[in-house]
């Protein structure tokens, strides 16, 4: 069993910055990649931004030059840096891993999700 932890979502005025993290534990073998989802009211969960294993990365072209994410591999932990934030990265932000816990099984793993919002 994995278990994902976030933090650091919060109220921010736009133009400001939030740095969010999600945590591994449990029976974690190895990470093959790690990122962030977000779901806004009444839209579909999409993409933010993803790490792979091997360090290369993906974001979604709204939060380009915006959003960094990073990792921690010793601490099983990921990053979501935002900056310069916008009334519509109001969302709840969702840590995702897919995570090998077995020498053949590979699964993905949300957290709980913590919510950003971006207003004046």
């Amino acid at each position: 069993q994995v278990q994902l932890v976030e933090s650091g979502g919060g109220l921010v005025q736009p133009g400001g910055s939030l740095s969010l993290s999600c945590t591994a534990s449990g029976s974690v073998f190895s990470i093959y990649s790690m990122g962030w989802h977000r779901q806004a009211p009444g839209k579909q969960r999409e993409l933010v931004a993803r790490i792979t294993s091997g360090g290369s990365t993906n974001y979604a072209d709204d939060v380009k030059g915006r959003f960094t994410i990073s990792r921690d591999s010793a601490k099983d932990t990921v990053y979501l840096q935002m900056n310069s934030l916008k009334p519509e990265d109001t969302a709840v932000y969702y840590c995702k891993m897919s995570v090998r816990t077995g020498a053949w099984q590979v699964s993905d793993f949300w957290g709980q999700g913590t919510q950003v919002t971006v207003s004046s």
